[in-house]
Formats: C-alpha cells, structure tokens, sequence
C-alpha cells in the first residue's frame, strides 16, 4: 500500500474549498441575468481567472517550495489543454441545441459545477486506486496511452465529428423521463405546462454537457495524477482549470477552430504523460529504471503545446492567403 504525499492539512482543504463555493457562487450571481457576453467582459474574467493559478503557485513555492510550485504549474497546463480542447465540443453542444447567447454562459456554468463535482469523485477514487499498490500507476499510464490513441484518431476525422442530439442516449433518458418544452424560457431548467412539470431545451443541453464532462474526467484525473500523487494538487489544478472555462470559451469561440493541430498536440501529451507514469511503476519496482523529472516533464508538454500552436496557425494563414 503506497502512503500518498499531500502538503494539504484538512484547515487548507476546508479554505480551498470555501474559495471555490466563493467563486462558483460569484459565477451564479454574474449569469443570474443572461445576456449576451461581450469580449471585454470575457477577456477580463479570463485575465482574472489565469491571475488566480499563478498567484496560487507562487503561494506554494513561497510556503511548501519548489517541487509542489512545479507539479501544480506542470498540471495546471495540462489540464488547460485539455479543457481547451473540451471547448470546442462544447460549441457544438450549444449549437446543436440552438442554445439562444444570452443563455450559453448558465450552460456552461452549470456544465462545470458539475464537473468540478465529478473531477472530486474521480480524484478521490484515484487516490484510493493508488494507495492500494504501484500497480495504479500503470493502470493510469495504460489508460492514458489507449486515450492519445483515442484522441489522435478523432484528430483524423475532426472535421466530420457532428452531435446528433436525437441519438445522444442521455437526451433520449430525459425525454423518456419528462416531457421536453419546445422552447426555452429564460434560465428555468423545468415549467409548468398544462398542469404538468416539464423541462426545457436547457435542462437538456446541461445534461449533455454534464455527460460529456464526465467523458473528459476519466481522460484528464489520471494525466494529473501522471504529473503529481498528490490529491490536493491534482484538486487544485482540476479547480483552477475549470473555473475559467466559461469566461474563456467566449474569448476563443472564434478561434477554436483555427486550432486544427491541437488535438495532436494532446495526443502527444496524453501519450507522454502515460509513458511516464508506466516509467514511474517501474522505477518503483526497479530502482533502476529512469524516473522523469518534473521539469523536464514541464518542458516537453510547453514544447508541444508552443508548436501546435504555431502549426495551426501557420496552417490557418496559408489556407487564408491560398484562398
């Protein structure tokens, strides 16, 4: 049985904690009045919420040092790309649900409290998984690797990937369960119609989101756990990368698209990150055996993520100029 390192009391559990209730709660009462986001309004709240993560590192490397400081910063990006890449199905959800923009940012909103609900399920099911044995780790780092494999074949095809609302098996349970309004009606998830309770169209675009959160949880707690053991950590670094989504979906829901090669980076990542964690098994049971460092893990994911950046631009500006 492994004895997981944490740098988390339970006094910086219950404020870390208190802070997120803090700011979902903020969040609640920004959104309470739907209306279109402007950019302004989204590039500030972006600012503020890349301001947060890095405040909160330094925090760390002041009070706990450098290693923690690193294993947070390393996953915070990791978990940044691939929320990144969650953005750009999210757009097709809102789009397939006809989801009107003055509405978009409460589905979101509802999208990631439930996923920062289902990220602490995960994560405390993960750091169960590891304290029964080395084994986790290449349990993780096997399926890490089956999810860049995953992840570069839908790479392949992204251009064909389409959501077909009618056969998504959660929107067919909820319809099976109460009947469904034809249009929405403000940020109301259910009215009262003929005497009847009945959902609206946001009812099921939030559960779809909501399963398709539970999707990227299974992918993106065993990265993090492929960067740091720690549970507070990977907590922090789930945290922190979900509670920017909604602010910075508006700022890139214009480029999302430009950033065709981003998915291979992620595989890339994915790839990566389940190699080191089948090296770390090892390492453990053979002392032998190479264990990869933070920093140079740090290293290689900016290195991807620097290059798939500039190649889907690079790409994008060709494609311009050649039309």
């Amino acid at each position: 049985m492994l004895d997981l390192p944490s740098i988390a009391s339970p006094r910086l559990w219950a404020i870390s904690i208190a802070v997120l209730l803090v700011l979902l709660a903020v969040d609640f009462v920004i959104t309470r009045r739907p209306h279109a986001v402007a950019m302004r309004e989204a590039v500030g709240w972006s600012l503020f919420y890349l301001a947060l993560p890095g405040a909160f590192g330094l925090v760390l490397w002041q009070v706990y040092g450098q290693r923690p400081a690193m294993e947070f910063l390393t996953g915070y990006i990791v978990e940044k790309s691939l929320s990144v890449d969650n953005l750009f199905v999210f757009m097709l959800l809102l789009a397939a649900f006809a989801v009107p923009p003055e509405l978009a940012q409460r589905v979101l909103l509802y999208g990631i409290a439930g996923a920062l609900v289902l990220r602490a399920i995960f994560i405390a099911a993960g750091a169960v998984v590891l304290q029964s044995g080395t084994w986790a780790f290449l349990l993780f780092g096997a399926i890490l690797l089956l999810t860049a494999v995953k992840v570069f074949r839908e790479a392949l095809r992204r251009e064909e990937y389409q959501v077909d609302i009618d056969r998504m098996r959660s929107v067919r349970l909820m319809r099976r369960l109460m009947p469904v309004s034809n249009s929405y009606d403000g940020g109301k998830l259910t009215v009262r119609l003929d005497g009847r309770r009945t959902l609206t169209p946001l009812a099921l675009v939030v559960t779809a989101v909501f399963m398709t959160d539970l999707v990227f949880a299974v992918d993106s707690v065993p990265a993090v756990y492929g960067v740091t053991e720690d549970p507070y950590l990977v907590f922090a670094t789930n945290a922190f990368a979900l509670l920017g989504l909604r602010a910075l979906y508006f700022v890139l829901h214009n480029v999302l698209d430009k950033l065709r090669h981003l998915n291979f980076g992620l595989a890339l990542i994915l790839a990566f990150i389940g190699v080191k964690l089948v090296l770390h098994w090892a390492h453990k049971v053979w002392a032998g055996v190479p264990d990869i460092p933070i920093a140079a893990s740090l290293a290689v994911i900016g290195l991807t993520l620097a290059t798939v950046t500039a190649t889907s631009l690079y790409a994008d500006r060709r494609e311009r100029v050649g039309a």
